[in-house]
């Protein structure tokens, strides 16, 4: 078989600057990984792309102090990219999922972006998870399990979700929260956006107080959840 791919190799080896070469070999990757008995998973066909093709999403609730940020990079300078980016590809740029201070790393040190021609290695996100919901609950599982996250950021994930009309079923199936789990981050951003859910659309109910006026009252369902 390798006689075969000899002259591939030695076309590849023969063009003449790195940039050529790299897009020469992400073509190869990406037509060997398209009849792959694993194209479905994305760390089958990993591409080095140029870092300023990558960005950040502005959803991350995962924080990294200083002194790991500091590790990391001594990690990757002295051992080398050993996980890819996970990011997904959107006009002509790709969007951090998971990775964020990976690829800050590969961007702002200078020994590691000189390395590696100013590239960093990208693990595209399968087409079925390219939704903004899908990708942030992406984001927050990989997040969770290495038990990395900020409490704020994860209400601001749930909230958004809930306005993207997931429900806490979703929402807790998808993040692997339970259910109280949900209801207490959504209690940090307030009652609003916490019973805007169908199953809280009957919560309320007008009965008449003592004085004769109307007041509103929350059904015991919902006092037990706070």
């Amino acid at each position: 078989m390798l006689r075969h791919l000899q002259p591939l190799l030695d076309e590849l080896a023969a063009l003449p600057d790195d940039s050529s070469r790299i897009i020469a070999i992400n073509e190869a990757r990406l037509a060997i990984h398209a009849i792959s008995s694993f194209a479905s998973e994305p760390v089958d066909c990993v591409l080095w792309v140029p870092c300023d093709s990558v960005v950040a999403n502005d959803y991350n609730p995962n924080k990294v102090a200083a002194p790991e940020m500091k590790l990391l990079e001594t990690s990757i300078t002295a051992d080398g990219f050993t996980q890819p980016i996970v990011a997904m590809p959107a006009d002509g740029k790709y969007t951090v999922v998971d990775g964020f201070h990976r690829h800050i790393v590969g961007k702002s040190s200078i020994i590691v972006r000189s390395r590696v021609s100013g590239h960093l290695p990208v693990a595209v996100i399968n087409s079925d998870r390219e939704d903004r919901g899908d990708r942030m609950a992406a984001t927050i599982r990989h997040n969770r399990a290495r038990g990395k996250h900020t409490v704020t950021g994860m209400s601001e994930i749930v909230v958004e979700l809930k306005r993207r009309n997931w429900n806490n079923a979703k929402i807790g199936r998808e993040l692997g929260m339970d259910s109280d789990e949900v209801l207490r981050l959504q209690q940090i951003s307030g009652l609003a956006d916490m019973f805007s859910d169908r199953e809280f659309s009957q919560a309320w109910e007008a009965v008449p107080s003592q004085g004769g006026e109307t007041e509103q009252v929350m059904d015991s369902e919902i006092d037990r959840a706070l």
